[in-house]
């Protein structure tokens, strides 16, 4: 059993309740390698703001359990290098999809988990929410709930069509398991491709896709029943125009790729939203920096050479969405 506190991670809770009451959401950036961890860290410690690694099921069976593990420790010692005297990094498993995950999670150093029982009739979403949290909560570890079902593909998570959260349920579901945050659907998809075009309408100045707006009125009605509870938006990527059309010019292929327009999630932000997961933006700053490298070089081979400028455009990306969307920096409690 490794003990998160020993890794010099936090957990969700403190975090949370001052997010609430700041009116900020905290970054949650999903990391599958190196390059992602450090430009992640770089940019929390040059904002100041806390920040949550998540890891999907995906990632960890990818990047292995145990290197996971030492990254998410390395980057505390990192954070530490560069200077932040106190940083508040959480290891959040991602979309957890099972009792056995979460459990092997909690005993490798996580912080905090999401199970994701979702997609099961409602009961069986309570109890499968309410066992991992009894688990959890024996090592002080963060549990994050979820009601309603997102559209949209991102690794082992799929479903073709998306269910709004049901107002009228949040109050028993939270009640009966005692999660400590809950992730709601209110119109947000996994993936690039979080909208078909019959769904969207056509910007007449620029010819893009605009997604239909968030239903915030769901939103509204939840924070109405759980007053002050920490609310999570999954799918939250803005699919940036700018890096697609990178990817295009250099040989990529992403038709009708659209995300969440930033506005919409500011507006999220200054509500009970205390977190939102931010995945999809990063893979596609990533591809299109080294699409870009690998186009203007054709004979460069040298890995640090293209995954250098990947790392830089995605800490100027998670630098930009701490600053511009979510507002948590300058949030951390330095000295």
């Amino acid at each position: 059993m490794v003990n998160y506190k020993d890794l010099g991670l936090v957990n969700t809770r403190a975090m949370f309740a001052k997010a609430v009451r700041g009116g900020y959401a905290i970054p949650a950036f999903n990391f599958n390698n190196m390059e992602q961890m450090q430009a992640i860290i770089m940019a929390a410690v040059e904002t100041k703001s806390p920040v949550i690694l998540q890891i999907s099921k995906g990632a960890r069976n990818y990047a292995n359990q145990t290197l996971l593990r030492y990254m998410a420790e390395g980057a505390v010692a990192y954070a530490k290098e560069l200077g932040c005297e106190h940083p508040e990094i959480v290891l959040h498993l991602d979309h957890g999809d099972s009792y056995e995950l979460c459990k092997n999670c909690i005993e490798m150093g996580f912080s905090s988990v999401m199970i994701d029982g979702s997609a099961l009739p409602y009961d069986e979403n309570v109890a499968l929410t309410k066992k991992v949290v009894e688990f959890a909560h024996q090592y002080d570890v963060t549990v994050e709930g979820e009601l309603g079902v997102l559209a949209g593909v991102e690794d082992e998570v799929s479903a073709a069509e998306s269910h709004y959260t049901k107002p009228e349920e949040v109050i028993d579901f939270v009640t009966k398991t005692g999660v400590d945050s809950l992730a709601i659907s209110i119109g947000t998809s996994h993936g690039a491709y979080k909208f078909t075009p019959e769904q969207c309408t056509v910007d007449p100045k620029t010819g893009r896709l605009l997604p239909p707006p968030l239903a915030f009125d769901v939103l509204e009605a939840v924070e109405e029943k759980l007053p002050g509870f920490p609310i999570v938006l999954h799918g939250s990527s803005s699919v940036p125009q700018e890096d697609v059309d990178i990817i295009n010019s250099n040989g990529g292929c992403l038709k009708a790729a659209v995300g969440i327009p930033e506005e919409q999630l500011r507006k999220a932000s200054k509500s009970a939203v205390c977190k939102i997961n931010i995945d999809s933006d990063s893979r596609l700053a990533m591809t299109a920096a080294i699409r870009k490298t690998m186009a203007e070089k054709p004979a460069e081979f040298d890995p640090r050479k293209y995954l250098g400028p990947a790392r830089d455009r995605m800490k100027e990306l998670y630098m930009h969405k701490i600053i511009n969307v979510l507002g948590s920096n300058d949030q951390l409690i330095e000295g």
